[in-house]
């Protein structure tokens, strides 16, 4: 009983939309999806990871570009606040250590009160800078360091003056010289001696006076160290003095933003080591040094001391959950760093000039990037990984860790680390995440795998309807007319290959939804129509086809060899595809086989001139394993069969030619010619079982375009394995063509029934008392077979 090919009905599924409501005439009637259709697994685990505080369940997004992951996620995590149990944000700032200035301290305040605090501060110095020296500039202090002066001067005066009068008592003279220094010298009578009178004394006299010089210097230089203590004594009493008028103006100052704070020990701890900062460094203030205070003021403000500002390195103005995308992670954006200033030809650095990073910003929230990007710069991967699993974060110097240098640099205090990673990446990343690295298992915990495709049924239908309603609606695009929506989900089932599956690739229905709505809005028209999608498919596919073009012109100018009628032994067409990074279309090829004496060997030309891959070559040896089922049975197979690829120069792999290739066998073994206006795909096993191939669509209008080249034929068909009834999906033309009778599409379980088609007679069963039918083809073959044995 003939094989009878398939009906047109089932190589098309067109979609009704039987779910939407009948007065569902467009997109506009339509609710906008919130999340990403089809994605419920992903979502599920993005749930669960975060609903985890616990270290390591961080979230590996897995699937390929364009499911949407990014959006998903966001949707959910702007959805979905996982900080709405209570759990409090916080501004981070860096302030300075004054008992160690290359440790920055970190203060810890409320969510949005960092900005409100650095303000206070910047208020209090302005107020002090303004304040401190009319506290220095006025009589009541001029009048109490004057009474401090004139007792020091008084006790200077009295201890002098005693030592003057013994002196001059021994005819000495005590006197101040003009280097600041004290003097005694012997007298002769009112006046000093000269060295002339001093040499007309007596021995005794002038060793007299000696002695007694002597012994005055000695007391001489008792009250120099009396003087001395006095004027320290003094300067204490002055700084004393400056302290008390400072503290009184300072404290005045300070208490109202320590009582503001008075709940926060860290900011009531940094307050009070401020101000005793501010009381040991007030010539900042009074202006005493001009290049201190013009070193204390360098570079960013000129109205306050550096010391005192307060670097605000993250701030949270609301209690709004962080969340953070970082396209370019690179190690200074991801975990921040120190800047340097210059001031008159030095490069310093300070507290003030540290830089926050992604991981600051989303600290307490989630920070999402790509993997692939993450683990391509420097450095970056070992950091994070640092970070997360101390739950600490540091700004340190890359530079200083990468030249091992012992430049002078900041060592910040860390700041507590509380954040979620989820990292977006392929399947090949995380194999190699997960085979190279033992962190990484350890530190990304949840995997939230997103689906290529989902199923096609009516619930489904209307929820990808919704989902286009919400591109639409996100992107002021046209509505969309039910036609069209129709059309976007049939276009979503060919690009899964599968009349059962829609594809999940949002980025490529959005790509023609912009398209389609441009193609609408230069037509003037109100709505996207069906008529304008399939224009923006047109455009799409005439961007990107030009290598099609090009192949299919080979077959015009007969550069490609092959035939779409008549019959040749040996010699059938087989069909494969060809891809770019954008596109893949069919295009027939023809397999060859002959043979000559040998041992049965099926001699693969592609594998031999290593053209052929690996699955190729398995292929082969599987059709081998079959052959030698069928006719090796009682005795070895006295043939050698060639097998090749005409034409073929850029490489063969895969096993969905190996039907073919067993077909053109079995012709040239028999001597049976095969149809040449009919083309075949599909892999079998090694009990000659049909298997499913990919790209079904793509072969058979590539089949179909070429025997429009060569001369259509009523005759002309594809056979395909039943297995791939499900991946048709076939074009508009081949589709009505097959409807008028003008073309054909064959489905078959066995490799036998091909044969069949194929040859137009059956391919014989086997029987262990007669072998097989003499009129069939598998009885011609073994007959011929039998005859060279």
């Amino acid at each position: 009983m003939p094989i009878k090919p398939l009906s047109s009905d089932k190589l098309y599924r067109a979609s009704e939309l039987n779910g939407l409501a009948a007065d569902c005439k467009s997109t506009k009637h339509l609710t906008p999806l919130d999340e990403i259709v089809g994605q419920e697994r992903a979502q599920q685990a993005v749930e669960f990871a975060m609903s985890i505080k616990e270290k390591g369940y961080n979230i590996y997004a897995i699937g390929r570009n364009g499911l949407g992951k990014r959006t998903m996620v966001l949707r959910y995590l702007n959805r979905h606040d996982p900080n709405g149990n209570g759990e409090p944000l916080y501004d981070w700032c860096y302030v300075a250590n004054f008992e160690e200035t290359r440790s920055p301290k970190v203060l810890k305040l409320p969510a949005g009160t960092g900005h409100q605090f650095k303000k206070e501060i910047e208020k209090l110095m302005l107020r002090l800078v303004k304040a401190l020296p009319l506290a220095f500039d006025n009589e009541m202090y001029f009048s109490r360091s004057e009474t401090l002066k004139n007792q020091l001067s008084q006790k200077q005066e009295s201890a002098l003056l005693t030592l003057t009068n013994e002196a001059k008592e021994k005819s000495v003279s005590l006197s101040l010289t003009t280097q600041g220094d004290y003097q005694l010298v012997a007298l002769n009578g009112e006046e000093p001696h000269t060295e002339e009178t001093f040499a007309k004394l007596t021995e005794e006299e002038q060793q007299q006076f000696e002695d007694t010089i002597n012994e005055l210097e000695k007391k001489l230089r008792g009250i120099v160290r009396q003087l001395t203590e006095l004027e320290e004594e003094f300067s204490d009493k002055i700084q004393k003095l400056n302290e008390e008028v400072a503290l009184d103006v300072v404290v005045h100052f300070i208490k109202p933003i320590k009582e503001a704070y008075r709940s926060q020990s860290e900011v009531k701890a940094y307050l009070t080591a401020m101000q005793k900062d501010i009381l040991d460094n007030l010539d900042i203030f009074l202006e005493e040094s001009e290049e201190q205070v013009a070193l204390a003021y360098a570079a960013l403000d000129k109205k306050m001391p550096r010391r005192y500002q307060v670097n605000v390195l993250v701030n949270q103005p609301d209690q709004k959950f962080p969340i953070v995308v970082e396209d370019s992670p690179n190690y200074h954006s991801i975990f921040g760093y120190v800047e340097n200033a210059t001031y008159k030809g030095t490069v310093f650095t300070d507290f003030s000039l540290i830089r926050p990073g992604s991981l600051h910003r989303a600290n307490g929230g989630v920070l999402l990037m790509d993997a692939v990007k993450v683990l391509e710069r420097p450095f970056v991967w070992d950091g994070l990984k640092r970070a997360l699993r101390a739950r600490k974060l540091n700004v340190s110097s890359l530079e200083r860790e990468v030249t091992l240098s012992g430049t002078i640099s900041l060592e910040p205090e860390d700041i507590p680390l509380n954040v979620k990673i989820i990292l977006f990446g392929d399947y090949q990343t995380y194999q190699l995440l997960q085979h190279y690295d033992p962190d990484f298992s350890e530190l990304f915990r949840v995997t939230a795998d997103f689906e290529d495709e989902m199923p096609r049924t009516d619930e489904s239908e209307v929820q990808y309807a919704r989902f286009i309603s919400s591109i639409v609606n996100d992107s002021g695009m046209l509505h969309c007319d039910r036609k069209a929506i129709a059309r976007i989900i049939e276009y979503s089932s060919r690009q899964a290959d599968d009349q059962n599956k829609l594809s999940l690739h949002s980025a490529d229905i959005a790509n023609l939804l912009r398209e389609s709505n441009y193609v609408a809005k230069a037509s003037k028209a109100t709505m996207i129509r069906a008529n304008h999608v399939e224009q923006a498919l047109l455009s799409q596919e005439k961007r990107v086809s030009r290598l099609r073009d090009h192949v299919m012109h080979t077959f015009t100018n007969g550069t490609t060899l092959i035939d779409t009628q008549g019959e040749a032994v040996g010699q059938i067409n087989g069909l494969s595809v060809i891809s770019t990074s954008d596109y893949q279309f069919g295009s027939p090829n023809r397999i060859t086989a002959t043979t000559a004496f040998g041992d049965g060997e099926v001699f693969d030309i592609e594998r031999k001139v290593k053209l052929g891959g690996s699955i190729h070559s398995k292929g082969v040896m599987i059709l081998s394993a079959y052959l030698a089922s069928i006719f090796g049975k009682t005795k070895t197979i006295p043939l050698t069969t060639h097998l090749t690829f005409e034409q073929s120069y850029g490489g063969v792999d895969g096993d969905s030619a190996s039907m073919a290739e067993l077909c053109a066998i079995v012709s040239a073994f028999s001597n049976n010619p095969l149809r040449q206006d009919v083309a075949i795909t599909g892999s079998m096993n090694q009990f000659g079982e049909a298997q499913p191939i990919g790209g079904v669509n793509e072969k058979i209008e590539g089949f179909f375009d070429v025997c429009a080249i060569k001369g259509r034929q009523p005759t002309q068909g594809v056979i395909i394995p039943k297995s791939n009834a499900h991946n048709l999906m076939l074009r508009k033309d081949v589709v009505e063509a097959i409807e008028k009778g003008e073309f054909h599409i064959w489905v078959i379980d066995h490799v036998t029934e091909a044969i069949e088609i194929l040859t137009g007679k059956p391919a014989g069963l086997w029987s262990d008392e007669s072998g097989y039918p003499l009129d069939s083809i598998f009885g011609q073959a073994q007959a011929k077979l039998n005859g060279l044995r």
